[in-house]
């Protein structure tokens, strides 16, 4: 019998199950057993083959009286014939299957863990685990104190509005933490988050399409910094640093202890600075004092100096822990400072001797600097803080604009403080000063040779109403040393959306302002990210990228080197207090500033000190910092980087410069097939009129019989008045030869007269007239054609020729 093929899958009832049996199951082997044991029967068994080796007898018996001796319900299918002759047969079933399948899963197990352990043994998680160690007597939880490992819920970049964040730039990357937004339109309370993203500066986008990037969310505190806005973010170049902030009010969250929070860029983890105080110092607070979480202060950072400032501000039941709702907020005065991990302050009794700060960085509270404690230096919150270097040893920072409840902080009178001497001044401006104001933003850029600072300050917004207060969409320039106002003309211009509580940097010479809190009045500033060219003092549709990846490289102070990690002018770059202004590269002092102060766009202003003579402090006794303007083999630089400026009031844009060729070629074209149409309705015009001379002449000629040689004419039966019939054009131009001859003129061609001559009038050489041809050549006698081979579109010298000589 052949073998039947059988299938994987065996359907129940169509298959004989005792011939399926008998087919797949050898036949078993049947020995004796002295001693005979019960065996559990069962209803298919596959048998062992003779080949196979026995297994010993004691094995056999031992697995034999592991079977469950009770007959399961199929035992009664089997007779008691049927189970004397099994208590005599010795059945040998073949070697379990599963025992192959449990050493194949023991040997992938052991293969898993042969690959895992190496991992586990180099992963910063490894320390989940027992260590042969003592254990320390610190609870566990003090552990999230010193690293916090980021959850990784990014953050939306898609959103409705943000504003009262914080803001800072690091090697051409802008950060963004914290403050309020939306999602939609119609929110109004939770708008309070941790927000975490990135905008890259060294390359270009369009302000429609920002290059940002959601970076994972911090955990929650304790184990993770707060959700807080109108705080500050501080920056060395490897560190950010979280200062101050007030918790949500709706709904309302209490306020906790404060702590320092710094992320570290290069791990990207969150590190806790728990409960910091201050230390003693110049003109300052002793030491000991908590640090407490001002908020809406004024702040500033100076990488190359290694120190961050925190002006003003208030403290109340949203910012510290504690404080109760009953009691009044309180409005500051005080500079607070923080000199950033590894860096020197002579100020702080603890850093002298050229000592740095440890890793939690240390605090001065600044509270009795010269003018600071006098009544005309008043408590404000919501201003500007800006820093010009310079004029003192480490420079100058200005407080500008801000105020407490219903009064403004003086704008035509401007405090400035000595860092270098922990000292406040006054100093008067000069020219037309804008409105009061708080919550503006504000950068600065320096000219080439650092004969001018020049202040850009955007936007803001009055005191009152409370709740429904104007906001300004208005830029304003405080040049300095001169301390001059200068308003920036941008009627023609298309200006963002007035606005509040926005931040605003500087890079590559372009001032990029994020967020802002512009009223009830518009539904969604989405993505809400600008740009405005400082140079040419005009908004711009994109952020150009000048410094690039050079931003990404290290300068190791050489003038040929290519790295610019802070994005200085060429000649300004360096790490000290004698380093330019971050972010100027590309700069150029624009002509409005230039009328003010003299001098040309790399510098040279002729106004080098204050307009209204300062009476002392740096400005009265101290110098600029000068640099001079030279190539590296040491020739005098005459022209310096600087962002293209269009018509648009945009940077450069390649869209744009597309767009205007292609507009431009079919401005061309439409004028040519204009001008072909125009050719075209005039010959069109000629022919008609020397048609309509045909057939009058025609006419004529068959009135008075003077058929001269006998020619006929032939209709082809479509004449109209409007389109003479073409036949009869052909007839008149073979015809009437001799009679043209002795006019002088062809009757028969529309164009002999304008022609001067028939179609074969030649030369005294013999050669035909070019003159003449072209008239029976473009029409013989058939209408005008705008398109094909011989149309106007494709041949119009041809058709002005005929138009020439009509």
């Amino acid at each position: 019998m052949p073998d039947r093929r059988k299938s994987v899958f065996t359907e129940v009832g169509l298959v004989d199950e005792t011939t399926m049996r008998r087919e797949r199951s050898p036949t078993p082997i049947l020995t004796r057993d002295p001693s005979p044991t019960r065996l559990r029967p069962v209803r298919m068994v596959r048998f062992t083959s003779e080949h196979e080796v026995f297994p010993d007898e004691e094995e056999v018996r031992e697995e034999d009286g592991e079977l469950d001796s009770t007959p399961d319900s199929d035992d009664s299918d089997l007779d008691t014939t049927d189970l004397d002759t099994a208590s005599t047969i010795r059945l040998h079933p073949n070697q379990p299957a599963f025992i192959y399948s449990k050493l194949y899963r023991l040997a992938g197990l052991a293969l898993v863990l042969a690959l895992l352990l190496p991992i586990l043994h180099i992963n910063p998680i490894s320390a989940v685990g027992v260590k042969g160690r003592v254990i320390s007597p610190r609870p566990v939880t003090d552990h999230v104190d010193d690293k916090v490992f980021s959850k990784r819920d990014n953050t939306n970049t898609n959103i409705c509005k943000r504003w009262s964040h914080q803001s800072t730039i690091v090697n051409g990357t802008l950060y963004i933490y914290g403050g309020r937004s939306t999602t939609d339109s119609t929110q109004t309370t939770d708008t309070w988050g941790n927000d975490f993203l990135t905008l890259d500066l060294t390359q270009s986008w369009q302000i429609s399409t920002p290059s940002l990037t959601g970076l994972p969310r911090p955990s929650s505190p304790p184990s993770g910094p707060p959700e807080v806005a109108n705080g500050y973010l501080w920056n060395s170049h490897q560190s950010l640093y979280l200062y101050g902030g007030e918790f949500s009010e709706d709904p309302y969250t209490a306020p906790i202890a404060y702590s320092m929070w710094e992320y570290n860029i290069g791990s990207k983890q969150w590190i806790k600075h728990e409960a910091p105080q201050t230390a003693a110092g110049d003109n300052s607070a002793p030491d000991g004092q908590p640090v407490q979480s001002s908020a809406e202060g004024a702040g500033f950072g100076v990488s190359t100096l290694g120190r961050g400032w925190y002006f003003g501000g208030h403290l109340d039941y949203h910012t510290t822990e504690g404080w109760s709702e009953g009691t009044a907020r309180v409005y500051l005065k005080s500079l607070l400072e923080f000199t950033f991990p590894g860096f020197q302050n002579e100020a702080v009794n603890s850093l002298g001797d050229g000592k740095t700060a440890g890793q939690d960085g240390v605090f001065r509270n600044i509270t009795e600097g010269g003018m600071q404690d006098t009544a005309g230096f008043t408590e404000r919150a919501d201003g500007l803080l800006v820093y010009v270097p310079g004029f003192g040893a480490e420079g100058l920072l200005l407080g500008l604009t801000g105020g407490v409840n219903e009064t403004f902080t003086q704008m035509n009178v401007i405090d400035v403080y000595d860092i270098a001497n922990s000292t406040w001044y006054k100093q008067t401006t000069s020219g037309v000063m804008p409105k009061y104001r708080v919550n503006p933003c504000a950068v600065v850029a320096a000219a080439a040779d650092g004969s001018s600072y020049n202040v850009y300050m955007f936007g803001g917004q009055n005191l009152q109403p409370a709740g429904a207060q104007t906001q300004y969409d208005d830029m304003w320039i405080l040049s300095v040393p001169s301390f001059t106002w200068i308003s920036v003309d941008m009627s023609t211009q298309s200006v963002p959306y007035a606005r509040s509580g926005h931040t605003c940097q500087i890079w590559d010479g372009q001032m990029i302002i994020v967020g802002g809190y512009v009223g009830q009045e518009l539904s969604c500033d989405s993505p809400g990210i600008y740009v405005f060219n400082m140079s040419s003092l005009s908004w711009s549709d994109q952020f150009t990228a000048l410094t690039g990846d050079r931003a990404l490289q290290a300068y190791n102070g050489n003038s040929d080197s290519a790295g610019n990690p802070l994005a200085q002018q060429a000649n300004q770059r360096g790490f000290d207090s004698k380093a330019g202004l971050e972010g100027s590269y590309g700069y150029n002092v624009p002509a409005a500033v230039q009328s003010v102060i003299g001098g040309n766009q790399t510098g040279g202003a002729t106004l080098t000190a204050p307009v209204q003579t300062p009476t002392e402090g740096p400005l009265k006794t101290g110098k600029p910092i000068t640099y001079t303007l030279t190539a590296p083999n040491g020739a005098v630089i005459t022209e310096t980087t600087t962002l293209p400026a269009p018509s648009s009031g945009g940077g450069k844009n390649i869209a744009a410069i597309i767009a205007g060729c292609v507009a431009g070629f079919f401005a061309l074209v439409a004028a040519y097939m204009a001008f072909c149409a125009w050719i075209y309705r005039k010959q069109v015009k000629i022919w008609k009129n020397h048609a309509a001379m045909v057939s009058q002449r025609a006419a004529n000629n068959e009135k008075s019989g003077a058929s001269g040689n006998g020619a006929t004419m032939a209709s082809s039966g479509k004449n109209s008045s409007e389109r003479p019939p073409r036949d009869l054009l052909l007839a008149m131009s073979t015809t009437n030869t001799s009679s043209a001859a002795n006019s002088g003129r062809r009757a028969g061609t529309p164009y002999s007269s304008a022609a001067g001559g028939g179609a074969a009038a030649t030369d005294a050489l013999g050669r035909r007239s070019s003159i003449g041809s072209s008239s029976d050549d473009l029409l013989e006698g058939q209408e005008p054609s705008f398109w094909g081979a011989k149309g106007v579109l494709l041949n119009p010298r041809r058709s002005l020729r005929v138009i020439n000589r009509d």
